[in-house]
């Protein structure tokens, strides 16, 4: 029985996207290889590529690039696995070779925007050669591989995200009280009011639209690292007045005329 042609849409999503370099370009890659049939997916963030191949096309392809293989595919295609997925998941170290230099693989752009990548092994004390066509993914795989699964990342890391400069907020908030209080803490609930969510996203923006040619370049988010999000100066609530917060209150109004060049109180002295 043929197995279907490419992988189970589910099953392939399931499989990380990898970062390699082949022939110095830096590439993510995902792929998928059954029994007699495989489907590959590369991206450099700005085009998808793809091949899907079956146990048929993998026969003819294989016979075409070496005349003298006369096995079936199922002699030959644990080996094209074996060696190409070190290949493809950055086991090369730099896209040359992997399995200790026993395979060699090589990438080419070709004219019309197509994929070619070149493996070239030893199988039974014979060269194996395999070429991998890759052509332009339709709209419909790019959504579901990997558009989809970045937008609700983004959407989980913008949730993170807020919710780390809400506690952040409410951490400053308990600072501030700690040093105006003492040791004893004198709200049960600290309000959040103070952050400014609009502010935030607006830097946000900014840097992401100042930022994106480079993460494009680096196929990744590195680049947008954000710094923890600003308090808005706090509208404070009026206070009862302790004798403490009198003469600390006293404290203050000394440092500022000592400032200013003023006599201070003789408290002070």
């Amino acid at each position: 029985m043929t197995e279907p042609l490419g992988a189970p849409a589910d099953v392939l999503l399931q499989r990380p996207w990898l970062p390699v370099n082949i022939s110095g370009c830096q590439l993510l890659t995902k792929s998928w290889f059954g029994e007699t049939a495989y489907h590959v997916l590369l991206t450099d963030m700005q085009c998808v590529w793809e091949e899907r191949m079956d146990s048929a096309a993998i026969q003819s392809r294989a016979q075409e690039l070496n005349r003298r293989l006369r096995a079936p595919v199922k002699a030959f295609f644990s080996h094209l696995c074996e060696v190409v997925q070190p290949c493809l998941s950055d086991g090369g170290g730099g896209g040359g070779r992997a399995d200790g230099g026993e395979a060699q693989i090589s990438l080419t752009r070709q004219e019309d925007g197509d994929i070619s990548m070149r493996l070239k092994s030893e199988l039974a004390g014979l060269p194996f050669y395999w070429e991998f066509h890759c052509t332009p993914a339709p709209v419909t795989l790019v959504c579901v591989q990997l558009l989809r699964p970045l937008l609700a990342m983004s959407r989980l890391l913008q949730r993170q995200v807020e919710q780390l400069g809400g506690l952040l907020v409410r951490k400053d908030a308990e600072i501030q009280d700690y040093r105006e209080n003492g040791a004893t803490l004198s709200r049960e609930r600290l309000q959040t009011d103070a952050f400014n969510e609009q502010i935030y996203k607006e830097d946000f923006m900014s840097k992401v639209r100042g930022s994106s040619s480079g993460v494009l370049r680096a196929a990744g988010l590195s680049g947008l690292q954000q710094r923890p999000p600003a308090a808005v100066p706090r509208h404070r609530r009026p206070r009862q007045h302790t004798e403490t917060q009198t003469v600390r209150g006293r404290l203050r109004r000394a440092g500022a005329a000592r400032h200013r060049g003023a006599r201070p109180h003789p408290i002070f002295r």
